[in-house]
Parts: structure tokens; C-alpha cells; sequence
């Protein structure tokens, strides 16, 4: 685990404290269990230019290295200097 501070509102630190008194639960633990299903409920952030394109071909990662290849042959495409093989 990874220890973090969090500042609360004071009434939202009080129900929290009565809270966890109640269920015989810590604090921590009630903090924990509830960031974990607000995390899981959120959606996450597309990658940026996923699925925006379409070649119109269902089989572009079985030729990628085809394809990089043609377009550095034809000057449309480089090794950054200094990257690696």
C-alpha cells in the first residue's frame, strides 16, 4: 500500500469517525474501500487517436513492419537520431 494524506471538510471528518465507529471498521479502511468503487465505477480516458482512423483493412498490425519499412524507403518516415535498433 501506499500511504497518502487527504484533508476533509471537519462534518465530513466527523461522519466519516462515526462511521467507522459504527461498523467497527477504521477509517482508513472505509476511505479505501469507497476510492476503490468510485476508481472502478469512472471511465477511463481514451488513448488519444485510438480507433479515429480506419484503413478500410482489418489485418494493419500483421503488416506494420511492412508498412514502416516502405515509408522509410520512401523518405515518408525516420529513426529518431539516436534511438536505438
Amino acid at each position: 500500500m501506499v500511504k497518502t494524506t487527504v484533508y476533509l471538510e471537519p462534518d465530513t471528518a466527523l461522519d466519516l469517525k462515526q462511521l467507522a465507529t459504527a461498523e467497527g471498521r477504521s477509517q482508513a479502511e472505509l476511505i479505501r474501500d469507497a476510492l476503490g468503487d468510485y476508481t472502478r465505477r469512472k471511465k477511463r480516458p481514451a488513448i488519444p487517436g485510438l480507433g479515429e482512423f480506419d484503413s478500410g483493412q482489418s489485418n494493419i498490425s500483421e503488416q506494420a513492419e511492412n508498412i514502416l519499412k516502405k515509408a522509410s524507403l520512401a523518405g515518408k518516415w525516420r529513426r529518431a537520431r539516436g534511438a536505438g535498433r
